[in-house]
């Protein structure tokens, strides 16, 4: 046989192999037996080991090849992987509609409905059809390339043939993102062989997702048997079809897995229909789920909706109400946070609830602890809060479940450090206001490693357990004057592990100033309201020196933050602490937003499909000094209306504000 047939043969073996896959794992619809697929597939194995230069990435046979990852390797995404805003009353979920029709200005908006996979977030990057790039969500800007596990995964295809790109109306460049899950009945299994071998075992699906995902052996992430579920296109970074329903359509027509459980809705009854329904599935579908994800399903609308600082308008997940147990309080304990808050904590008889075993669980303050009415002794029912942070939501008093009689206080003293404890006035929270609690600085290096932060991958509980307990760490700065040999002194921790801190702790110095404020852990001073302050002073020196007055003009600093951050930098310790911090090298400067003044004191409002993504005008015109508002009032200077405006419009018209075309707000810009 001519080398041109055998290539032929091969290539027919694998379209005919890559057809049961997706029948078998996307479909879950196969059409011959377990043992035909094998003998497929042991025929096309014969042929490429005859024939090893006709062996391509993207046959079948190469889902598992190589060897292990050497370490974690960094993959920025070509536009941010953004979380969801929850909710969990049908109230709210109501105001989250009422606020896209006054926002978009619409009466009439189509919305498509999806099961919120209890998993993992993850992007594939597809070139001329196949798969080269499997990227985590990691802090949303930058993944962890997982590639060789990716490929490991038989509901990826990877590669899309021509004509199903053809038809699909996918192009040959494109990302598709997903969730990346563990069937229920696989989490089971791979527990039992674990339990069998004398393994610690997985928490839930979700955990064991993330923890197989992550192996540096794609061999071990074959075995566990994952499955990837995809809910959107991306080319170039942007929605590529102009609406998701379309997008869906097209990623089950070119070999995706996409679920079925999704529904395109016209109004917001058929959302809510479609939510109580699945409720009731929900404990016989093969994975976990928690709730549903409703989205606004024209891609030029959810443009026009835009994004707040870390979510879009456009959607919403709304979460089923959390899996309960009831069970007894054995004591209540007392944790202490980074910021010195005293956390009341039960301690609890262990109770199963949705996959995990509880024995601990928040009472947030004293304030609830007597609103509860809670006692040492109690029965209680605790929820898992989003299915994830326990908590006790009630006491249970009747004959079966008798009542406790140990009250419980709040300790005067800290009861790490044994400093006394203070509670401000109007404010509910204990706290130890010493600044070298052993607890509070635990917190804080945990904090300032963490993902969103400083991202120093390594350092978790363990290490830094280790780190604070022998005194090696006694404040973030600590971080910066580690050697090898301090992280080879501790348990667990050999010669590929420490390189590999020690090159963390080295990347985090690149990070952007926004990055470090927040790692601070200023009270009051979370995410948003550091990148505020990082593009306004444009430096840490600025930051420092200003006063309450001064900061009080940064975007959302009221007199509380304000306030918290000038004692913050009033500290003497902390100033060392800057000190130590711009020695080590990290980003103490970034890029101020200088704003104009062509447009300063005008007030604009967006309407209508506009020729540009929303953000980038609304950034235009704040750079330029103007303010973008999201409702139309007297105080409005202009309304600019696209295509398809709505009641934006017609406000703007009954109060006599001027209207202007996209084409109007360029020459102002331009002025």
């Amino acid at each position: 046989m001519s080398a041109a047939k055998h290539e032929k043969k091969i290539e027919v073996l694998r379209d005919k192999i890559r057809h049961h896959e997706y029948r078998y794992y996307a479909l879950d619809d196969p059409e011959i037996s377990d043992a035909e697929f094998d003998q497929l597939m042991n025929e096309l194995i014969k042929l490429e080991t005859e024939h090893p230069a006709l062996i391509t990435t993207d046959s079948p046979t190469q889902r598992v090849g190589g060897q292990p990852r050497e370490g974690v390797v960094k993959a920025p995404h070509s536009s941010p992987m953004l979380s969801l805003d929850n909710t969990y009353n049908l109230d709210d979920l109501r105001d989250w509609e009422r606020r896209v029709h006054e926002l978009s200005g619409r009466k009439d908006v189509d919305y498509v409905c999806e099961l919120k996979l209890d998993g993992m977030s993850l992007a594939l990057i597809y070139e001329n059809g196949k798969l080269v790039r499997g990227i985590t969500r990691g802090d949303g800007s930058v993944g962890e390339d997982v590639t060789l596990n990716v490929r490991t995964v038989r509901s990826i295809p990877l590669s899309i043939s021509k004509e199903k790109l053809r038809a699909s109306g996918i192009p040959a460049d494109f990302e598709v993102r997903g969730e990346m899950l563990m069937p229920i009945a696989a989490f089971k299994r791979m527990n039992v062989e674990r339990e069998e071998k004398g393994l610690s075992l997985f928490a839930n699906p979700r955990n064991a997702t993330a923890g197989t995902v992550r192996q540096l052996d794609a061999s071990i992430t074959a075995e566990r048997r994952l499955d990837y579920f995809s809910y959107a296109l991306l080319k170039d970074g942007r929605t590529y079809f102009d609406r998701h329903w379309k997008t869906l359509g097209a990623l089950d027509a070119a070999g995706f897995k996409v679920n079925s459980s999704r529904k395109l809705a016209k109004d917001f009854d058929e959302v809510w229909k479609f939510i109580e329904h699945e409720e009731t599935r929900r404990e016989k579908l093969p994975y976990e789920i928690d709730g549903i994800v409703v989205k606004v399903d024209r891609t030029a609308l959810q443009d026009e909706l835009g994004y707040t600082g870390k979510a879009p308008r456009w959607a919403i997940a709304y979460k089923y109400a959390a899996r309960s147990g009831i069970t007894q309080i054995e004591d209540i304990l007392v944790q202490v946070g980074r910021t010195g808050k005293l956390t009341p904590v039960a301690a609890l008889k262990p109770v199963p609830i949705g996959g995990t075993t509880v024995s601990r669980a928040t009472l947030h303050n004293m304030d609830e602890i007597e609103r509860l009415g809670v006692k040492i002794g109690d029965f209680v029912e605790v929820e898992r809060g989003g299915d994830v942070i326990p908590k006790v939501t009630r006491v249970i008093d009747d004959k079966q479940h008798p009542r406790g009689h140990k009250l419980f206080h709040m300790p005067e003293k800290c009861p790490v450090c044994g400093t006394k404890v203070v509670r401000t006035e109007g404010e509910v929270d204990y706290r130890c206001v010493n600044a070298n609690c052993p607890a509070k600085l635990r917190e804080t290096i945990l904090h300032f490693a963490s993902r969103g932060v400083m991202n120093i991958e390594g350092m978790g509980d363990a290490l830094v357990n280790q780190l604070t307990e022998r005194g090696l760490v006694k404040n973030v700065a600590d971080i910066y004057r580690l050697s090898k040999d301090n992280l080879l002194s501790l348990e667990r921790v050999g010669d590929k592990s420490a390189a590999n801190v020690l090159d963390e702790i080295e990347a985090s110095k690149k990070l952007p100033l926004e990055r470090v404020i927040y790692g601070l852990g200023i009270r009051m001073v979370g995410e948003r309201t550091a990148q505020f302050l990082a593009e306004h002073f444009g430096s840490m020196d600025d930051l420092m020196d200003a006063s309450e007055e001064e900061l009080q003009n940064v975007t959302e600093v009221g007199p509380r933050i304000a306030n918290s951050i000038v004692e913050f930098f009033r500290e003497p310790s902390n100033r060392k602490l800057m000190d130590r911090l711009r020695s080590s090298g990290l980003t103490f400067t970034g890029k101020k937003k200088e704003r104009g003044t062509k447009l300063a004191g005008k007030t604009f409002v967006l309407t209508g499909t506009l020729t540009r993504p929303r953000d980038l005008v609304k950034k235009a015109l704040e750079d330029a000094g103007g303010r973008v508002a999201g409702s139309v009032s007297k105080k409005t200077d202009y309304v600019v209306a696209g295509a398809d405006a709505g009641s934006k419009l017609d406000k703007a018209n009954e109060l006599g504000v001027r209207v202007i075309s996209e084409k109007e707000m360029d020459e102002l810009l331009a002025g």
